[in-house]
């Protein structure tokens, strides 16, 4: 419990060491070649950890929630700590060892329990101590997990260099891993505070419910809130835009390469890897940026942006995006900007629906909708991109299919954000007093 002198915006960065560490998975890429050679996998094998890890993320957030709600934030970020560096370091024993599966238990299995548990540490707290501007306080942590892999990438990749793409190197670069982000994920732990009940930051009050109708004043308990209609049509929402989002950033380099092939504007190798460079930054500016905007327009509204925005987006590569290079680019990056705003963003829309009660145990079961948006997401681009490809098809070509497919996705997600309404005061935790019009509640 903070004390009353405890300042609230010590909590963002408690939030963003933990985010920081665990958003190295998304630099798991850098790992695949010289595991590949060292170890003599795959690219299939050497992908299983990363695969791996994204299915714990999304289970033990959703069965963790509610432990983490019980136990609170620093629990919460102590067994995400540990979790985490453990996974390193035993991935680090299964290279020494060359035991391929302790590397697939330790980042995978391990180190994804991690994943899940830290993602969702902070997110209830951030929201409590934040409620003029939920929105931008979970965007702060949010954007975190986007910006980790632009640490990790090169910090990685300069370990590799230095001690060697060998089993000895691998096994070092793993080991120093485990033991730095404990370090910096103990910052977290230790600065970590809940506020008091009932605190409230000074001179503010919940806006009335007729300029905000989405927003309750009721609290709903994570078991009531998978009972109503608003968690599915959100899940769907959060599944159609991570898919669409997903489906470029994983293909993202053959695809502007594939797209411009054979023209004057042909794209280079070094310039595809600037590209996809580009686009982790607008993932993780989006997460910011967007989030912030969502407390001044709305959450709903918000996702009317990602959504309908995002759709016309997808039109513009499909129909004009082999035809000029700046309008390809731009379109990508305002895509990948909404794929991180969403996740950014509906952490405060579940707390407009469903209240601060249980807020972090609902978020970690509506992640499943990450873990099916990343099976289908790259499944529906390289399917049909290979499919294009063995009937002699090349360039844009390899994609139109797969373009207006994800439009149309974006417009099931856009329905489903219009079909959300309050929700039902049978599902509230317990009755809220009538407030005059106007009045904070």
């Amino acid at each position: 419990m903070a004390a009353p002198t405890w300042s609230r915006w010590l909590v963002p960065p408690a939030a963003l060491s933990v985010h920081l560490a665990i958003g190295q998975a998304y630099a798991w890429s850098v790992f695949k070649p010289p595991l590949e050679s060292a170890l003599g996998l795959s690219g299939t094998q050497s992908a299983l950890p990363f695969q791996l890890g994204i299915v714990m993320l999304g289970l033990s957030a959703a069965f963790g929630g509610t432990l983490v709600e019980r136990n609170g934030p620093r629990w919460a970020m102590f067994v995400s700590m540990t979790c985490f560096a453990s996974g390193f370091l035993l991935s680090a024993l299964g290279v020494y060892t060359r035991q391929y599966w302790l590397v697939v238990l330790g980042y995978g299995f391990v180190g994804g329990i991690g994943l899940g548990i830290g993602y969702i540490s902070p997110v209830s707290t951030l929201i409590k101590w934040f409620p003029d501007r939920p929105g931008m306080a979970t965007g702060i942590a949010i954007m975190g997990f986007g910006g980790g892999a632009l640490i990790a990438s090169p910090w990685s990749a300069q370990m590799l260099a230095s001690f060697g793409p060998t089993t000895d190197g691998i096994a070092t670069t793993f080991l120093v891993h485990g033991v730095v982000y404990a370090v910096f994920m103990t910052m977290g732990v230790l600065l970590v505070r809940v506020p008091p009940d009932g605190w409230a930051p000074k001179g503010w009050s919940p806006p009335a419910a007729r300029s905000r109708p989405l927003i309750t004043s009721a609290d709903v308990s994570a078991r009531n809130a998978i009972r109503t209609p608003q968690f599915y049509c959100l899940w769907v929402v959060l599944c159609c835009n991570v898919t669409a989002g997903i489906g470029i950033l994983e293909k993202a380099a053959p695809m502007i390469t594939d797209f411009f092939t054979g023209t004057p504007a042909a794209v280079a190798v070094g310039a595809a890897a600037g590209f996809v460079a580009l686009l982790s930054l607008a993932n993780m500016a989006g997460r910011f940026v967007w989030s912030s905007t969502s407390d001044l327009i709305g959450r709903k509204n918000m996702y009317r942006v990602y959504l309908g925005v995002g759709a016309l987006l997808y039109l513009a590569i499909a129909l004009a995006g082999d035809t000029s290079k700046p309008l390809f680019i731009v379109c990508a990056l305002g895509i990948l900007s909404f794929y991180g705003g969403g996740f950014a963003t509906v952490p405060a829309y579940l707390k407009d629906l469903f209240g601060t009660y249980q807020v972090g145990a609902i978020h970690g079961r509506l992640l499943t909708a990450w873990s099916t948006a990343g099976v289908l997401g790259p499944l529906i681009v390289n399917a049909i991109a290979d499919a294009q490809k063995a009937d002699g098809r090349s360039g844009p070509e390899l994609y139109t299919t797969s373009l207006f497919i994800m439009i149309g996705l974006l417009a099931v997600g856009f329905l489903a954000n219009e079909l959300i309404r309050p929700v039902h005061e049978r599902h509230h935790e317990r009755p809220v007093r009538a407030v005059e019009e106007g009045q904070a509640v």
